[in-house]
């Protein structure tokens, strides 16, 4: 009997090729020991490297064309930021599996050479910072109105090559990102709460199959990290009640002990000035519960307007 062969869409990025590479390299770990192989898909937010994601096409930007590329046969499986893939599932497909987590903080990265910082305050007076986060924006600009903040596109090596350029004082990363590409090195401070809250299912895997294909479903059932899938269904639980884009100011922070866990969300007025955090707590198990709970805490102190701004 043949091997199962697995294509897998990816991005062409060098993060989305690791995380491709992966997810592939975990698949030929199982028992099936299936052949995989990468068909690698160029997206509408690779395409265009100069506006503001937010002014051109909304949600699924890095994620439409990779889901196209699985639902018309080319591929089995989609491996994704989970952050860049939108809450409701595209028709024909499932989120059928999250692995483990890596470490899901924002960091803050210095020029090469520069002298590391203690914490953000040591930023100087109106550095420019280079990010095109509006959560991680208003979260800069709630603790230091005077930072100028300005949009960054490209990969991980083009954005540092602006920053060591001279472009920018700093820019904000995700560590998840720079560990996986072997640049951790490169992170002069760990942006963490209360400071700094990551995006939603910041720092975890997403991969996609077809609903109908049970045995790309059957595999990819394995290598799920249950710690993992319950930490993001509770986040995702909270944007999609809120009904909050992926560039809405939200941030979220979620830890499981003992079978308990507790998520707390952050959402912000696009300046900083305003700030408000909900929190709540329960049973692994009520996970998607436990974000609605806090989305609506959210929304009953005053959530509404700033989503709509």
């Amino acid at each position: 009997m043949s091997q199962p062969i697995l294509r897998i869409a990816t991005r062409k990025s060098p993060l989305a090729l690791w995380q491709a590479n992966y997810t592939a390299d975990r698949l030929r770990q199982l028992p099936a020991q299936p052949l995989v192989e990468l068909v690698p898909i160029v997206t509408s937010g690779d395409t265009n490297q100069t506006d503001a994601l937010r002014q051109f096409g909304g949600t699924g930007v890095f994620t439409r064309e990779v889901q196209r590329a699985v639902l018309d046969g080319r591929a089995d499986l989609a491996v994704h930021s989970l952050k860049d893939l939108p809450t409701q599932s595209a028709d024909g497909l499932v989120l059928a599996c999250v692995p483990e987590r890596a470490p899901r903080c924002d960091s803050l990265l210095l020029p090469a050479g520069s002298a590391q910082l203690q914490t953000l305050h040591d930023l100087p007076p109106a550095a420019r910072v280079g990010t095109g986060s509006p959560r991680r924006q208003a979260q800069l600009l709630h603790h230091r109105p005077d930072l100028q903040l300005s949009e960054i596109r490209g990969n991980v090596d083009t954005r540092l090559r602006k920053l060591d350029d001279g472009q920018y004082d700093a820019i904000i990363l995700a560590e998840a990102g720079l560990g996986r590409l072997g640049l951790a090195e490169r992170i002069s401070l760990i942006l963490s709460p209360p400071l700094i809250f990551p995006a939603v299912s910041q720092g975890a895997l997403g991969i996609e199959a077809r609903e109908d294909d049970t045995t790309t479903r059957d595999l990819l059932a394995q290598l799920i990290c249950p710690i993992a899938l319950a930490e993001v269904q509770a986040e995702r639980s909270l944007l999609r009640t809120l009904r909050a884009g992926c560039h809405a100011p939200l941030g979220v922070w979620c830890s499981i002990q003992d079978q308990q866990l507790t998520l707390s969300g952050v959402l912000l007025s696009h300046d900083g000035g305003t700030r408000l955090e909900q929190s709540a707590a329960g049973d692994i198990a009520d996970a998607e519960s436990i974000g609605r709970k806090v989305a609506d805490l959210l929304l009953s102190c005053g959530a509404e307007p700033l989503l709509q701004a």
